[in-house]
């Protein structure tokens, strides 16, 4: 099971950080994927996180403000947010596989989250 939490309500230029916490699963056997899914758009790449080495893969219109991370120990991975702009609404996932963490397609991915609702307004 994968539970993302963190979302809110922020104001453009602020920074969040949002969680996946990771049940029955643990970030050494699974890749961890963040994508997000804005209103009447397609689900969107973010980047994503290496199950062994923690290597980082990440969009490139995102590059630079997105960072992933995470803890194995408690079994959660981070995607921290900064200078968020009103594009970045959108309901944010994880995604976990066994083989992938830089495929764009949704489909690709075993397991998600129920998403967590980022709102950045002026």
């Amino acid at each position: 099971q994968l539970v993302e939490s963190g979302g809110g309500l922020v104001q453009a230029g602020d920074s969040v950080r949002l969680s996946c916490a990771a049940s029955g699963r643990t970030l050494t056997t699974y890749h961890i994927t963040w994508f997000r899914q804005a209103p009447g758009k397609e689900r969107e790449y973010v980047g994503g996180i290496s199950r062994s080495l923690g290597n980082t893969y990440y969009a490139d219109s995102l590059k630079g403000r997105f960072t992933i991370s995470k803890d194995n120990a408690k079994n959660i991975v981070y995607l921290q947010m900064n200078n968020l702009t009103l594009e970045d609404t959108a309901v944010y996932y994880c995604a976990a596989s066994q083989t992938y963490f830089t495929n764009y397609r949704p489909g690709a991915y075993d397991y998600w989250g129920q998403g967590t609702q980022v709102t950045v307004s002026t």
